[in-house]
């Protein structure tokens, strides 16, 4: 449910200094996080646009804006299509590891939900067959999904999964990530191979992320196998890069 907005006390800029050496926007911005870390702006609270903003600090809306977009650009806020600005937990750190975005996102404290794209039993092409291990034309489980955090759209998540799994239904998918529910039919996942990269927002991604019309997003290619070598499972993901970011320790041999 969409919050309505919420007006920021005036106290929390009872002290800002026009004439002193820091910009009026890098005022308003720490005043703003210091808001949403002591917890006075929740999270998915909707902030009062711009220009009211502006107009009730007696600020320009070019430093409203400049404040916002530092805030946006830290993961404290997000601008949402049709909604405005609203508060988040924070972005997603994700370590490069065999887990799934439903386990991170409860891992840091943030509440997932999944809306159900495409769930269909197809026919695997050249390249699906190739990649799982299968024959051409053999049934795979095509899934696509939309994951949020706290009801801020996160990643578009694309998988094919092999004919063993195509009991899988929409009800299993709708409360849990779909790892939880290959390792609850007995399905061990061991190793994967995994690629990370960029592009820019192609189709309905632009839409469903609420983000500009073409802007970027990350991208993971995963293949992940189980304890005999077999692989179990493919996925082309996209994730907002404002929201979510890949960790990796390096380690010198």
């Amino acid at each position: 449910m969409t919050q309505p907005e919420k007006e920021l006390p005036p106290a929390l800029f009872m002290d800002l200094d026009h004439s002193g050496p820091v910009p009026l926007y890098h005022q308003v911005a720490t005043r703003i996080e210091r808001a949403i870390v002591d917890g006075e702006l929740p999270a998915g609270a909707r902030l009062e646009n711009e220009i009211a903003l502006g107009e009730r600090l007696g600020l320009s809306r070019p430093t409203v804006r400049r404040a916002i977009q530092d805030l946006v650009d830290k993961g404290l806020l997000v601008r949402r299509r049709g909604i405005g600005t609203q508060v988040v937990h924070g972005p997603v750190t994700r370590k490069v590891e065999l887990t799934s975005l439903y386990d991170d996102l409860v891992g840091s404290g943030q509440q997932p939900s999944t809306r159900l794209l495409v769930h269909e039993v197809i026919e695997a092409d050249a390249r699906i067959a190739e990649i799982l291990g299968v024959d051409s034309g053999a049934p795979v489980l095509h899934l696509r999904r939309l994951r949020s955090a706290d009801d801020v759209p996160v990643a578009v998540l694309e998988n094919y999964l092999p004919a063993d799994f195509t009991a899988i239904g929409e009800s299993d998918l709708a409360d849990h990530g779909l790892y939880q529910v290959m390792r609850s039919r007995g399905t061990t996942m061991r190793v994967a191979r995994q690629r990370i990269g960029a592009r820019r927002a192609e189709g309905d991604e632009s839409a469903l992320l609420e983000i500009d019309d073409g802007g970027p997003v990350l991208t993971m290619d995963r293949t992940a196998y189980d304890n005999s070598g077999r692989a179990v499972e493919y996925g082309h993901h996209c994730y907002r890069p404002d929201l979510y970011s890949f960790e990796i320790t390096l380690v010198d041999k």
